[in-house]
């Protein structure tokens, strides 16, 4: 059972850095706040965001705000070995050592400016990780009050199977959303819901918006009538679509968008339809259920 209560939506800080937005120590200071006064609480970092730099500035950013620890929780993945002048990789690859993950955890706290991760995700699954190497890591880090909780992110239900086998899983952040809705209908949430895993949801908005193709046009044209009836933003109502299935999925949200981040919990608030929610499955599909 997870010893941490993750607010309903979670910011993503993917863009924040020099990946996206570039934001300043100032500027994200101010993001850091402005969610937090809209009821968004968790932050979802990974080590290799900003080619290993974003954690760093966001730590520079909460230290400056002088917010307490126990007002925020912090997420951060770790895994991935990326091709980057800050990393001598000469090939992207993944790498699950017991000793690297410990550092890598290390190297975020000192980052991050914190004492401890509210939960540490395994970035993406590699064919020659070894679970019990894995448990050895994850016991070791909640021993040391490093860690709170442990999960894993875009594991299949066999992967998470054999890692949970070694040692608690707590969550599983996948891709999902109106458009991208395979872990609902290929056993993921079905396996999660057995098995008391909680699924993040990245990118919870999809292609909707970035696409131009016969599956967005049909969404949009929905939408547009479901904006009027419930008087709430498109992407308020996708992420209310999310919400809906019960699973109890959590959507992370990489708005920098001050307008946008105060109407984001208002997708919590919405109660949609049930014949809503299956219209926009349906239109997301181009054809009824069967």
């Amino acid at each position: 059972m997870s010893k941490t209560k993750l607010s309903p939506i979670v910011a993503g800080v993917m863009n924040w850095g020099i990946w996206d937005k570039n934001l300043n120590t100032k500027e994200m200071e101010n993001m850091i706040n402005v969610c937090l006064e809209n009821k968004i609480s968790t932050f979802d970092h990974a080590d290799i965001y900003g080619d290993y730099t974003t954690e760093t500035d966001f730590g520079k950013a909460f230290a400056s705000s002088k917010i307490a620890r126990e007002k925020l929780q912090l997420i951060s993945k770790c895994g991935i070995q990326m091709v980057t002048g800050n990393r001598d990789n000469k090939i992207k690859h993944y790498e699950y050592s017991k000793d690297y993950i410990i550092w890598s955890v290390e190297n975020s706290l000192k980052n991050l400016q914190t004492d401890y991760l509210d939960v540490l995700l395994l970035h993406r699954p590699s064919p020659l990780m070894q679970a019990d190497e894995i448990a050895e890591a994850v016991l070791k880090l909640k021993s040391d009050g490093k860690i709170i909780d442990f999960g894993l992110s875009n594991f299949t239900s066999s992967q998470t199977e054999l890692i949970s086998q070694k040692t608690e899983v707590l969550y599983n952040q996948v891709q999902f959303s109106a458009t991208n809705f395979e872990p609902m209908v290929d056993g993921s949430f079905d396996y999660m819901q057995a098995n008391n895993i909680r699924p993040m949801s990245w990118n919870p908005l999809g292609s909707v918006f970035r696409k131009d193709i016969p599956q967005t046009r049909r969404l949009k044209q929905l939408l547009a009538t479901l904006v009027s009836k419930y008087h709430l933003g498109s992407d308020s109502i996708l992420l209310s679509w999310i919400l809906k299935h019960p699973a109890q999925v959590i959507p992370i949200a990489g708005t920098v968008n001050v307008a946008r981040i105060q109407s984001l919990m208002k997708a919590v608030e919405l109660e949609l339809d049930k014949e809503d929610w299956f219209a926009i499955w349906t239109a997301s599909m181009g054809d009824d259920v069967a």
